[in-house]
């Protein structure tokens, strides 16, 4: 399922094609196996505190979030073999690199 990620204070968009992954097999897989990632795209791992960078072939932006969608920490340019985690974050989103720049703790996400 792909939806759009928008700032909730003013309705920027922070990711035009979100990917939902919630289940076993999308969340396995992730971005995996795939060469590069479009601006405008992300994935949103539900529930998920940490990620890995493992076979990635690009950095990525990653925004770790409560389960209300609140920004608890933002990693931009996450290089891959690496890996990232926050405290209390419940949702993690991967971006294009460059793609969560503006976004900081505290701010307020939504998924429309």
């Amino acid at each position: 399922m792909v939806r759009t990620l928008r700032r909730a204070d003013d309705g920027t968009v922070v990711c035009a094609k979100c990917e939902l992954a919630e289940t076993f097999w999308p969340k396995f897989r992730g971005l995996m196996g795939r060469a590069s990632l479009p601006a405008d795209e992300g994935m949103l791992f539900r529930p998920a505190g940490s990620i890995h960078m493992f076979f990635m072939r690009f950095p990525i932006d990653v925004v770790f979030c409560d389960r209300e969608l609140r920004v608890v920490k933002v990693v931009r340019g996450l290089k891959p073999w690496r890996t990232a985690a926050a405290r209390r974050a419940k949702v993690t989103i991967e971006l294009a690199a460059g793609a969560a720049a503006g976004l900081e703790p505290g701010d307020q996400l939504q998924i429309g």
